[in-house]
């Protein structure tokens, strides 16, 4: 069975409004690029008893699960308690992190800075190429919130999760989905497996509606291109992509 992911976006300066949120639409396009199933986004504040909660059934109901945000020094970082609480387990500074961070600061590091060595009990870290490892408890990896340090934390990793492609084909058409709408319904009746999407187009002069069709069989999918693209009028097409 494919892999299936679930992300957990805490912070409340997303649901606030005061940080537009990067990380959720960069790992839905990179795993859907390794060929992972994204099932669900959550965004929750920083509440250990919410995230402990929303980590928790996240964890059981898909293979793998992200958290972005709450990890580091300061009063609202409360993602790694949320996560230990969610598995029952406490809260404990590793050695690895703690030596880590005495050479950062060169020095004795600050009870705050100390903060970003705490990892559930049993968690395990996974370094890739980082100087600081991310913290892996489970199935749950956790990430920090600030993008670029997000993207330098999964580019690390991101080979752990390749799975079986999609395959994915774009027809551009001139017609409105109203008259599309019967062909798609009939492409699924007999292609009952392909992942279908319709997305009109209000301001682009060339066309209408993209339509994308998906698939893990790559010639399954070229069957059902054949069949949508010789249902519809041929003047309806604008390219293919």
């Amino acid at each position: 069975m494919p892999k299936t992911v679930g992300i957990i976006l805490v912070g409340n300066e997303i649901l606030s409004g005061k940080i537009v949120d990067a990380n959720a639409a960069y790992l839905c396009r990179e795993l859907r690029e390794l060929g992972v199933d994204v099932r669900r986004i959550s965004v929750i504040p920083d509440e250990v008893t919410i995230i402990a909660e929303e980590v928790r059934a996240f964890s059981r109901a898909f293979d793998i699960v992200f958290t972005s945000g709450g990890v580091g020094p300061t009063h609202d970082d409360v993602t790694i308690e949320g996560v230990a609480r969610a598995m029952d387990v406490p809260v404990v500074r590793h050695p690895t992190l703690v030596g880590l961070l005495e050479r950062y600061y060169t020095g004795a590091p600050t009870e705050a800075a100390l903060r970003m060595a705490e990892v559930p009990e049993g968690a395990e870290l996974v370094a890739g190429s980082l100087r600081f490892p991310t913290v892996l408890m489970r199935n749950v990896y956790v990430l920090p919130g600030v993008p670029e340090i997000f993207r330098q934390k999964f580019d690390a990793l991101r080979e752990r999760f390749r799975d079986r492609p999609f395959y994915l084909k774009c027809v551009f058409v001139r017609i409105g989905e109203g008259t599309l709408a019967a062909h798609l319904n009939d492409l699924l009746a007999d292609f009952p497996e392909l992942l279908l999407g319709s997305y009109p187009e209000l301001s682009n002069p060339e066309y209408r509606v993209k339509v994308t069709l998906e698939s893990r069989d790559d010639a399954y999918l070229g069957s059902a291109l054949e069949r949508l693209l010789a249902r519809l009028p041929p003047d309806a097409i604008v390219t293919v992509t």
